[in-house]
């Protein structure tokens, strides 16, 4: 794929830089090519969509530009180098695996992950708090992690996420598993961070969360790049009319369940 920097819909976003670009990126694991020649860049104050089926190397992508994995080949770039957690970006990374203390109460694990990324315990008590509150779990906020449903988890772990307004947020299939409701509340947290100006990774599969939220998006197939573009430009190019049937078009029936690569 050419690299090169699409025209996007918002005007405030098209005059903007870039703060992350994938360059060339490709990777195996094992003898076994995971990512084949990828390019692509996030725009500042933007919602991207990140998607392809269960293998398709959408993880994989997200753990190389957090410096989880080497590239084979390539740059992976977070506001011009390597990603590092003394960089100058405030990231925000709700990784698919969900991983919270679980023996400690609500409030002492969100207060601890506040403290970590810089709050002073008072403004993290008080966003702690406020948060709980909007997502319906004030009640829970001195019961232990593991005595809450997974869905319940899962609001605690996305507060934690959100916590001290981080720049960029990468959110890994933040609405997995949860009813109709509270996918709707957390869709309006993550247009409220978009609204603050932060920049959002979105990886979902479902297809109206994305047309909802995202400015434009990547559809990856087997490692490659097989749509890029606005969501407007993506559905025009492959004469649908919803992205449901773009994915459709692009994998022909063979989406699986199962774990990402």
């Amino acid at each position: 794929m050419v690299y090169n920097r699409p025209m996007v819909r918002n005007a405030r976003i098209a005059n903007s830089s870039p703060i992350i670009e994938i360059r060339n990126f490709s990777l195996e694991l094992g003898g076994k090519k995971i990512i084949k020649n990828l390019s692509f860049e996030v725009m500042r104050g933007e919602v991207f969509g990140f998607l392809g089926s269960n293998g398709s190397g959408k993880t994989t992508t997200l753990r190389t530009l957090l410096g989880l994995y080497r590239p084979t080949a390539g740059e992976l770039l977070v506001d011009g180098g390597p990603y590092s957690v003394s960089g100058g970006v405030k990231l925000g990374y709700l990784p698919e695996e969900r991983g919270l203390y679980k023996k400690e109460k609500v409030l002492d694990v969100m207060l601890y992950f506040g403290e970590l990324k810089g709050m002073s315990r008072a403004d993290a008590r008080e966003f702690s708090l406020e948060y709980l509150k909007r997502v319906q779990l004030e009640d829970k906020a001195t019961i232990r992690l593991d005595k809450l449903s997974g869905g319940q988890q899962q609001k605690v772990q996305l507060g934690v996420t959100i916590m001290n307004n981080p720049e960029l947020l990468i959110l890994d299939e933040p609405t997995k598993g949860f009813d109709p409701v509270n996918r709707r509340l957390l869709m309006n947290i993550i247009e409220e961070r978009k609204k603050a100006g932060a920049t959002i990774v979105f990886v979902s599969h479902h297809m109206e969360e994305v047309e909802r939220l995202c400015d434009r998006a990547i559809l990856l197939k087997d490692g490659q790049s097989e749509a890029y573009g606005t969501i407007s430009n993506i559905k025009k190019e492959f004469g649908c009319t919803s992205m449901d049937d773009v994915f459709v078009k692009v994998y022909g029936g063979e989406a699986t369940e199962g774990g990402d690569e």
